[in-house]
């Protein structure tokens, strides 16, 4: 059951690694994108909630807007990464999203009131001198670059505040209402800034795509990792999320061709934040096992 386990767990976060290279076979633009997905996506759990599990999906006020807010979070962080795709490439979005477990590494000892380790402060130093190195060498990707970054931090505020959630209702509730209200405070921004009408501007074939990524690639995997959570340790789960980034790149280089091909230095520079990010993980595992 273990080894299906893993094997269930690299399926799904190969499938989030495709989700860069959707990104960037759709040609809608990352606002269109990110509606379409969301929308898609919401409509695709309640069916699986409500009429094939039958369950419920009523939850309190207080729990629904603070999934409202997480939902918003989850909104602007696909927003970033399918825009600096759109301005950049899949190589670029992908390895900065490296630096959400700096952020993390910030952003959870003041959630969870624990005290800063120092071996994320450290890892935090070389991944960020890793895509100062990037931004440097690669600067034709500066705006790629800099929303990349947007991504990582919004990435950061959903995941971490997510943590908080679980447990105060289903997983699939949670899911559910972050999708939807991220879609629905969307809506309201488009529908108020005139936007709206926009968003008729997609053809079929995005439209076809859009929906395959909003099933296969986001509610599906997203079930999934909830589920998986009853065979594998949180550790294995995060360890092998890290290996998104590794997954879409070889994709992208392979799918993609010149567009997705680096300097020499970006490569040098995306493994040793990838190395950086599992070696951490690595550390954590034995201080968790000298304490129990």
């Amino acid at each position: 059951m273990h080894k299906l386990a893993l094997f269930r767990l690299h399926l799904i976060v190969f499938l989030w690694g495709f989700t860069a290279i959707l990104g960037k076979l759709i040609h809608a633009n990352a606002q269109i994108l990110v509606f379409y997905r969301m929308l898609f996506a919401a409509v695709f759990l309640f069916v699986f909630i409500r009429i094939y599990k039958k369950e419920s999906i009523k939850v309190s006020k207080k729990i629904f807007f603070q999934l409202a807010a997480i939902g918003f979070a989850m909104a602007l962080h696909w927003y970033c990464f399918f825009y600096s795709i759109k301005v950049s490439n899949v190589s670029i979005a992908l390895s900065c999203l490296s630096l959400s477990t700096l952020f993390a590494s910030i952003l959870e000892p003041v959630i969870f009131k624990r005290k800063i380790d120092i071996s994320e402060v450290v890892m935090g130093v070389v991944i960020v001198s890793c895509i100062l190195l990037i931004f440097k060498t690669e600067f034709q990707y500066k705006e790629g670059i800099i929303y990349g970054v947007f991504c990582a931090i919004f990435g950061t505020i959903f995941s971490v505040f997510n943590g908080k959630m679980f447990g105060k209702t289903s997983s699939g509730n949670i899911i559910f209402y972050e999708i939807f209200c991220g879609w629905f405070i969307l809506m309201l921004f488009y529908l108020f800034s005139g936007q709206i009408f926009q968003m008729n501007e997609i053809n079929y074939r995005d439209m076809a795509l859009i929906c395959l990524l909003a099933s296969v690639f986001t509610a599906f995997p997203m079930l999934e990792s909830v589920n998986l959570m009853k065979y594998i340790s949180p550790f294995s789960l995060i360890l092998t999320v890290n290996l998104e980034p590794v997954y879409g790149i070889i994709l992208a280089f392979f799918i993609f061709g010149e567009s997705e091909h680096m300097s020499p230095i970006f490569y040098i520079a995306s493994g040793v934040m990838i190395l950086a990010i599992i070696a951490n993980g690595l550390i954590k595992s034995r201080k968790t096992k000298n304490f129990n």
